[in-house]
C-alpha cells in the first residue's frame, strides 16, 4: 500500500474548472482499469493530488503512475492548448509505504480530509473530487472505482474524518 502524491510545477493551479477535475478522474479510472491496481482513497486538490494505492505486484505502482501522469499531462496540454510549453508536474510522483493495519486508517483519513484541511469545504464529504464524496454521495457506478480496504472502515468514519487532527497527528504523517 502506498500514499502517492504529485503537484503542479511551481505550485501553479492544476485544476481550475470542474472539467479539469473530471478529466483527471477519467484518466484515474482508465489507469486503474488498465492495471488492476486498487484505489482505496484519493483527493484531487487545486494544485496537487493524493492517492492511496494498493498494488498487486512489484511493477504495478510505477507503471500505473507513469501511464497516469503521462496521459494526464498530454490531455491537459491539449485541453489548455499549451503543448510544448514544458512539464506539467514538478517531477516524478512521491510515494510513501503504508502499513495495512491501523496506520492505513490514519493515512486514509489524512487523504480524505485534505480539502477540509484546506478550507475548501465545511465537511470533507462535500468535496466533489475525492473518494469520500464518491463513497457517500455518488451512485454505485461511481463507487465502483474504489477498492475494498485492508481493514474495516470504522462505523463513524465521516465523523472521524471531519474531526480536526491534532498537531501531533499531522507531525507524524508529515
Amino acid at each position: 500500500m502506498y500514499h502517492v502524491l504529485n503537484r503542479r510545477v511551481g505550485r501553479l493551479p492544476l485544476f481550475e474548472r470542474d472539467t479539469d477535475y473530471a478529466a483527471f478522474e477519467r484518466v484515474l479510472e482508465e489507469a486503474t482499469a488498465r492495471s488492476g491496481i486498487r484505489l482505496c482513497a484519493y483527493c484531487v486538490m487545486p494544485n496537487h493530488w493524493h492517492l492511496l494505492l494498493w498494488p498487486r505486484n512489484d511493477d504495478e505502482l510505477s507503471e500505473t503512475l507513469r501511464w497516469l501522469t503521462v496521459t494526464h499531462t498530454q490531455r491537459w496540454h491539449a485541453a489548455h492548448r499549451t503543448a510544448g510549453s514544458g512539464p506539467l508536474y514538478q517531477g516524478r510522483f512521491k510515494s510513501f509505504p503504508v502499513q495495512t493495519d491501523e496506520h492505513f486508517l490514519t493515512v486514509a483519513r489524512y487523504v480524505e480530509r485534505n480539502a477540509l484541511r484546506a478550507s475548501l469545504v465545511r465537511r470533507a464529504e462535500d468535496w466533489r473530487w475525492g473518494s469520500l464524496w464518491r463513497q457517500y454521495k455518488s451512485d454505485a457506478k461511481a463507487r465502483a472505482l474504489l477498492s475494498e480496504w485492508p481493514v474495516p472502515r470504522p462505523r463513524n468514519w465521516l465523523g472521524h474524518v471531519n474531526r480536526a487532527e491534532t498537531p501531533q497527528e499531522l507531525e507524524v504523517l508529515r
